[in-house]
């Protein structure tokens, strides 16, 4: 058996690797810039931080990769990714090539929810939802400590489901369908929406910033957000009724969503109370890569 466990997470923007001690403790972390839109350039960037993550370390390790989109059961070649340039891939089979010996590649957003099923928010909990809100939006379920994959490796995608309640506009989505869940509550759906209103170009950062000084559009974005957030979880409570929702991406640091979102979320919840938690990630975006590490 392996002393160490790395972990990799290959988002849309960086790849981050972590190696865990068997005590689940940190020995290394590194990230470096995702080579988008070069598939070649993105499993030799992989290759290179395992090889030189082990040669630093002195120790072989187990390998788990948590990606955007999941491995078809079909075909074994990545699927439903909007980093597109690896959709059509047998990423696994290559990567296991180059690095000799057998890779785990799981979804990065069941990575996460693994992750904070374990040690993380909501450790303890039964059933938990994991949410990214970032570039894009996925979703993961890890029921009894175990993550559910499901039949079709989709499980918990409910980025691609389309954005429940009405909307005077329906964005068109890389997946090929129109209003999708992603297309409203990811950090480029969130600018688009401000631009659209407003004509301004601004990102999330600073939308909340402005926000928060008082500036009434900003103001006016964050709370269509908000709604649109309860709306679509709502669904989600509705059909897994979990003990946990837990947020991450880059777009779970907006600290108002954990107050705010469940009390608009109860309006479209069938019960006549909600026990479920919206929590903020323990891990922040290690959570991710520490998740991919726990697949061995």
């Amino acid at each position: 058996m392996n002393s160490m466990r790395l972990g990799i997470d290959l988002g849309g923007t960086k790849i981050e690797i972590v190696a865990l001690a068997n005590d689940s403790a940190e020995l290394l972390r590194r990230r470096v810039p995702t080579p988008r839109g070069d598939y070649r350039g993105t499993v030799k960037a992989v290759a290179g931080l395992v090889d030189a993550a082990e040669n630093e370390l002195g120790q072989r390790g187990s390998v788990g990769i948590g990606i955007p989109g999941a491995e078809s059961r079909a075909t074994g070649l990545i699927k439903n990714s909007n980093s597109t340039w690896l959709i059509g891939q047998p990423l696994r089979f290559d990567l296991q090539a180059l690095l000799q010996r057998d890779v785990r590649l799981a979804n990065d957003a069941n990575c996460f929810a693994l992750s904070e099923a374990t040690d993380g928010a909501a450790a303890g909990a039964e059933v938990v939802f994991g949410v990214i809100l970032g570039t894009g939006v996925g979703g993961g379920i890890v029921a009894h400590g175990k993550v559910l994959t499901g039949a079709n490796a989709i499980a918990g995608e409910w980025g691609h489901n389309r954005l429940p309640g009405e909307e005077p506009d329906w964005p068109a989505c890389y997946c090929g369908r129109s209003g999708c869940v992603e297309t409203f509550l990811s950090g480029p759906g969130m600018k688009r929406d401000h631009a659209e209103t407003t004509g301004e170009i601004v990102d999330p950062v600073e939308i909340a910033a402005r926000a928060a000084t008082g500036n009434a559009a900003c103001e006016a974005t964050l709370c269509r957000y908000e709604t649109r957030l309860a709306r679509a979880l709502a669904e989600v409570v509705n059909i897994l009724d979990p003990d946990a929702i837990v947020l991450g991406g880059g777009l779970s640091n907006l600290g108002r969503l954990y107050e705010n979102v469940p009390k608009l979320w109860g309006a479209h919840i069938f019960s006549d109370q909600v026990a479920t938690r919206l929590l903020k990630n323990r891990h922040g975006d290690a959570s991710g890569v520490r998740g991919a590490a726990w697949l061995w």
